[in-house]
Formats: structure tokens, C-alpha cells, sequence
């Protein structure tokens, strides 16, 4: 790797600046590809037809012609000395080999992180090779910076320059600054544009957690604002192509350019309600393992990861520790990877079931004994403030039934009910301060009071759980939610519902955890404005949710 002082030759035509992408004309053009590729046709029949130049990946250079920065770039899990620079390269993103247009055959790409948008001002460069058997992904571990500070970088493959993005270190140890962030999940291809992400670049924030289903992998549908191309995703060659028809959207591509992510997954990376070894159908075949290893390696060819979760066969390391100086400690959990089969499983017919008796079982786990351990641990050795765990499904109890019956989910935490509680008693066995939990999964809002015990109403406050909506999954969604006046009379803990979409914006300080649950009225027309629909205030050491 060569680190040596010194710029790279800048093609002046090429971008040299941090800017945003120019937003009419990406959206004219993903508006005639989703007209023109992603119609009732599939992608070979118009392969075959010559609509879409879509050709066998080539292994001479004609690719060199072409940019092979179609899917953006990004940047992830920083610490404050370090932090992972993202990108992928694919000339064709559509081809259907899942290989973007690159030849079989590795690639020299140059980086550079600068302290200034202008890159006059070069902190460091180097050369990384992409290669095949990653989908030409690079993941680049950049060590030894000074920590609490912004920087700029871009990638160079032959005379072609990458987007601009922005990224950080985290504040050192001793630091109590600030952190202001969004989190998000759900964004379904079909379900509509992803405005939400471009709203939420614009917000500026410091970090954006993405707690899972950054795709959906089921095959095209019907009635749907843009189609997915090809089919329900079962290989490697499926799931690279679905990624990279996702990251061809303009305003995705703004948000991860503008701060560092920091990602776990959910189901729809592999397939709806997956757990541990098990599908959705509950019955674990070689076909099924099969999949699951060509998912997960597909997840982390496109995600800003480090090499330490680098997947081996089906399994990644996922769960991690991340902080913001002294100010916030980040559990970044992964509920899918070690959990039990969902309770009263009945072959994935339903999910909500009333008397579960299994869902009390106390052997059950949705973490596994080490990565609860490992939670459990951080939690208690952890002095910061605020002590965040990112994570994909529901944890409050929420019972979706009115009267005296009990009717509550298998999927998320209920349906792994013990194991809750005792992550909860520790907050409060072990002084755990000002717990909150991040929460996707259900494509609505909610704004929960974590309870000592959910089953006795007036039982200490012991933390909050923030839920976000969808970016676009389930469509527009509605003000009202079907239900709500039922769960919020059966749940008193649960203190707001909104079903549009959108995402959550907070901001941490020593004083108050502010937070602001945003919506889009519109997901199935473009350029929506957002809005604030409801916002809470937290006081450090009172777990409890104030509307302001």
C-alpha cells in the first residue's frame, strides 16, 4: 500500500469537490430506467432485445471506457483513530452475472483522504486491489488518524474519479461533544423513491445507523412505483445484482457520501423472517444454507464493514462496539445470526399468536449466549452517558390485541421474552445509564417507555426505544394506523404511532437526548419535503420520554 505525501493527477473535467450529485439529471435517469429496464419484461428478454446493452461481463479493457463508480461510495464504523472507506465497482450495474461489466480479473484503485473538500490538503493516499471473487469491492481500513476530525476522499480506477464523500473520526476518549444522527431502515426498491435518504443527508449528521432490510430480495412486483429487475434473489449472482440496482439510486448515494454508516442487517438481505439455521418456512435444507452463505457474502461485499466481519461460509461477525468519546457507547447488535426458530412456529403462516407459551420459554435466546454475554458485559463496563443499542425488530412489548387476551409477535422480542427481561433487569441491577434502544423492522413510528416490567403498567421507566418508520416500505403508508387505538389503549408504555415514512433524527448531549421522528408524506412521487411530526425530549438519568 503505498502512503507516500502527494496528489493525484486531477482530470479537471473529472469532480475534485464535495457537492451533490446533480439531482435533475440523476432522477431524470433513473426515471427513464425504471420506464425503459424494469417494466412487466425481464432483464434477458431485453438483454436479447438490445434495450438494455446488456452483455456478458468482458475481460479485455473496453470496461476502462466506462465510469466504474455507477455505485457511489461510502464510508463506515469510524472510531477516533480509524475508519473504513467504501466502494464497489460495476461499469454496467444490470448485467446479470452480478458482476457490473468488470472482467474476471483484478483491479488497481488509488484513494485519497484529504482534510479539505478541494483536496489541497492530503492526509493520505494509497492503492488497493479490487477483486472478482469480492465483486471488485474494496474495504479500506484507513488507522492513525486524529481523532474528532472531518475529511474528504475519493477513489481513482484508470483516468475515472469517484463522488466526493464526507466522513470522521469519532471525539477520544474524555470527549463529551455533541453527537447529532439519524436512523433508518426498510427502504424497498418497489415501495417508492428514496427521498427520505436525501432528507436526511441534509440534515447533516455526524453518523446514520441502518438497522436493517437495505434490500428486499423478493422477485418483481405488480402495481409498484419502480420493479425490481430479474427475480427473487437465491444466488450470489442475484443478491450482487439487487445491491447494485439499489445503490444506482441518487439519493442513497447522497446519504452515504455525506457521513459514515454504521449497519447491521435484518431479514430481507436474505429472506423475510429468517432465524439462525432456519428459514422461513422453518425447515433447514442444503439449498436453503446455500442461499443464506450467498447473501451474507453479498451483504458485505456492499456494506462499509471492516475485514474483521469479512463472512466465512454463512457465518459474519456483525455485533460490535463502537463510541462517541465519553458522550455515547453503541451496541450494535445482530438479531438474526444466533437466534432460536420464532416461537409456535407454524411454518410462516403468522407470526402473532395469542397464549404462546413457548414464547416465555426461558432457554430461548434471539442473541445466542455469547453475544448476550458480550452485551451484557459492555453495558456494565460502559461509564458513557448514553448507552445506545442499535438493533433491527421490536423490543417493547406490544400487544396487538384489545380485552383480556394477550396476542403478541414471535419475530420480535416478545417472542423471546425472557431473554429481554433479563438484558432489562441488568440496566437496572447494574446502574446502566440512560438506556435507549434503535429500532426498524415495523415501517412505523413508535415512540416506547421501557419498562421494569411490562406486565405491571406503573413499574419503573428504565429506558426508551425509539422506532423508525420505513423509508419506503409498505408505500406511502397513512397518518392512522390500522389498530393503533387498540395498541396504544393495551400498551400504555407506547406513547406515539405514526405509519408514514420517513426517519428519526437525535441529538445527544450531557444535558438531554433530543429526538425528532420525521415523516414524507409521499414515497410514490419524487422530491417529497419532510417534516417533524413529533419530538421528545430525555434527561440524562430519567429515562423517560417528554413531548415537547
Amino acid at each position: 500500500m503505498d502512503l507516500s505525501a502527494g496528489l493525484l493527477p486531477v482530470d479537471p473535467v473529472l469532480p475534485t469537490r464535495f457537492v451533490a450529485p446533480d439531482r435533475r439529471a440523476n432522477l431524470a435517469r433513473q426515471r427513464r430506467m425504471s420506464r425503459r429496464i424494469f417494466t412487466g419484461a425481464s432483464l434477458t428478454t431485453l438483454a436479447a432485445a438490445g434495450v438494455l446493452g446488456v452483455q456478458p461481463a468482458r475481460a479485455d479493457g473496453g470496461w476502462q471506457q466506462q465510469d466504474p463508480f455507477t455505485l457511489g461510495i461510502a464510508s463506515g464504523d469510524p472510531t477516533s483513530s480509524s475508519v473504513v472507506l467504501w466502494t464497489r465497482l460495476a461499469v454496467d450495474p444490470h448485467v446479470l452475472d452480478g458482476r457490473g461489466g468488470m472482467p474476471n480479473a483484478p483491479v488497481e484503485v488509488r484513494w485519497e483522504l484529504a482534510s479539505d473538500s478541494t483536496f489541497r490538503s492530503i492526509v493520505r493516499r494509497g492503492t488497493e486491489t479490487a477483486r472478482p471473487e469480492e465483486a471488485h469491492s474494496l474495504h479500506v481500513e484507513l488507522e492513525d488518524l486524529p481523532a474528532d476530525s472531518e475529511f474528504f476522499y475519493r477513489f481513482r480506477a484508470g483516468r475515472h474519479v469517484s463522488p466526493v464523500g464526507r466522513t470522521l473520526t469519532t471525539p477520544a476518549d474524555g470527549s463529551t461533544r455533541t453527537l447529532r444522527m439519524v436512523h433508518l431502515s426498510c427502504s424497498h426498491w418497489e415501495g417508492g423513491w428514496f427521498t427520505a435518504y436525501r432528507r436526511a443527508a441534509e440534515e447533516n449528521p455526524d453518523l446514520v445507523f441502518a438497522l436493517g432490510d437495505y434490500i428486499y430480495e423478493g422477485g418483481p412486483g405488480t402495481d409498484v412505483v419502480r420493479t425490481h429487475p430479474h427475480k427473487l434473489c437465491t444466488t450470489l449472482e442475484d443478491y450482487r445484482l439487487r445491491y447494485a440496482t439499489y445503490k444506482t439510486d441518487p439519493d442513497l448515494q447522497q446519504l452515504h457520501a455525506a457521513a459514515p454508516w454504521i449497519v447491521t442487517w435484518d431479514d430481507h438481505e436474505i429472506q423475510d423472517n429468517w432465524a439462525g439455521e432456519y428459514p422461513k418456512d422453518g425447515v433447514p435444507t442444503d439449498a436453503w444454507a446455500a442461499r443464506r452463505a450467498a447473501a451474507t457474502q453479498a451483504y458485505y461485499e456492499n456494506m462499509p464493514l471492516r475485514r474483521s466481519s469479512a463472512p466465512v461460509g454463512s457465518s459474519m461477525q456483525l455485533f460490535r462496539r463502537l463510541h462517541w468519546g465519553d458522550l455515547a457507547t453503541f451496541h450494535v447488535l445482530d438479531t438474526r445470526q444466533y437466534r432460536d426458530l420464532q416461537a409456535c412456529h407454524d411454518g410462516g403462516s403468522t407470526w402473532w399468536f395469542t397464549d404462546c407459551e413457548e414464547q416465555t420459554d426461558p432457554e430461548r435466546t434471539m442473541l445466542g449466549w455469547d453475544q448476550r454475554q458480550w452485551l451484557i458485559d459492555g453495558m456494565t463496563e460502559s461509564s458513557a452517558p448514553w448507552q445506545l443499542l442499535a438493533q433491527s425488530v421490536f423490543f417493547a412489548k406490544r400487544d396487538n390485541a384489545a380485552g383480556p387476551e394477550t396476542t403478541l409477535g414471535s419475530d420480535g422480542w416478545d417472542g423471546y421474552r425472557a431473554e429481554r427481561d433479563e438484558i432489562v433487569s441488568t440496566w437496572s441491577e447494574r446502574g446502566i445509564a440512560n438506556p435507549v434502544v434503535l429500532t426498524g423492522d415495523v415501517h412505523v413510528h413508535f415512540a416506547n417507555e421501557l419498562k421494569a416490567d411490562f406486565w405491571e403498567p406503573d413499574s419503573p421507566t428504565v429506558g426508551v426505544e425509539l422506532v423508525t418508520t420505513a423509508i419506503t416500505s409498505g408505500g406511502d403508508g397513512s397518518e392512522v394506523v390500522n389498530g393503533e387505538e387498540e395498541v396504544l389503549a393495551e400498551n400504555p408504555h407506547i406513547k406515539y404511532i405514526r405509519g408514514r415514512r420517513g426517519y428519526v433524527l437525535s441529538e445527544y448531549s450531557t444535558e438531554e437526548l433530543r429526538v425528532e421522528f420525521k415523516t414524507i408524506p409521499e414515497v410514490t412521487r419524487p422530491d417529497a419535503e419532510v417534516s417533524v411530526d413529533r419530538t421528545y425530549v430525555v434527561p440524562v438519568g430519567e429515562p423517560a420520554l417528554h413531548e415537547v
